[in-house]
């Protein structure tokens, strides 16, 4: 099975110690896996998530303080792509409503874990789409019907601006700041809210708490997490993630 040309990251989350071991030892057992993270409650691996990137989260459902489900739920907009691996398939309908890319049922073999895993990789790798339906055209088509401004809301008021005066949005754990080419604008919107407001094109979410305009990125500098720092026209530098950055390297024909 091709495992594509970066090696995956990848959290296993289950209660029960054996079984976690025993996944630990199919992985180890299978190409393109650069790294595992071991965790026994879904509080663990939202916590993991705090500290590393991760493209894949193998979780059990049925788990002491948080589900497996709670725990998807929980997870920050740029989340990895899940699979569940369970013992109850009477959960999958679930799993799936809630972006599951997988469901598998203990105990899993070698070979169905690998074919679970290069589903995850197609979406990774932008092979795969997650929403192509009707709705998704319709936002798509609402979006290229707006004028050329951008609708801040702010305790003040409504501030409009030219889409190309956007260079980057951040998100600090409250608020999100839009940076313009002249100043900053400080919002209730979430960044979700601005990624709608703003037209396909340039702009291009790189973290779970960044977006940023490529019309103003000047230079990628790489990371050792795998991902860049992103150097922008006005000087300030924005953290792109792992994910982020396969995405990007694809938009930008690079490898």
């Amino acid at each position: 099975m091709d495992v594509g040309s970066i090696p995956l990251r990848v959290v296993v989350c289950d209660d029960e110690l054996m079984a976690r071991r025993r996944v630990l030892r199919l992985l180890g057992e299978l190409s393109g896996i650069e790294a595992t993270f071991e965790c026994d409650s879904g509080e663990q691996v939202l916590a993991e998530l705090r500290d590393n990137d991760v493209d894949v989260a193998l979780l059990d459902i049925n788990m002491p303080g948080l589900s497996g489900i709670e725990t998807v739920l929980a997870m920050p907009e740029e989340r990895p792509y899940v699979i569940f691996l369970t013992a109850h398939p009477e959960h999958a309908v679930k799993a799936f409503d809630v972006g599951a890319v997988d469901y598998l049922l203990k105990p899993v073999d070698g070979a169905r874990l690998d074919k679970a895993l290069h589903r995850a990789r197609r979406f990774l790798d932008g092979q795969a789409k997650v929403d192509t339906g009707e709705g998704a055209s319709e936002a798509t088509q609402a979006r290229a019907n707006r004028i050329n401004k951008l609708a801040i809301s702010t305790r003040g008021g409504v501030e409009l601006v030219t889409h190309a005066d956007v260079t980057h949005a951040t998100f600090d754990g409250a608020l999100v700041t839009v940076h313009t080419t002249t100043r900053t604008i400080l919002t209730d919107d979430t960044l979700q809210d601005l990624e709608a407001k703003l037209p396909p094109g340039p702009f291009e979410r790189v973290h779970r708490r960044a977006l940023v305009n490529l019309d103003h990125v000047e230079r990628l500098e790489p990371l050792d997490s795998g991902g860049y720092c992103a150097c922008i026209s006005t000087g300030k530098k924005v953290d792109v993630s792992r994910q982020s950055a396969r995405r990007l390297r694809r938009r930008l024909g690079l490898r």
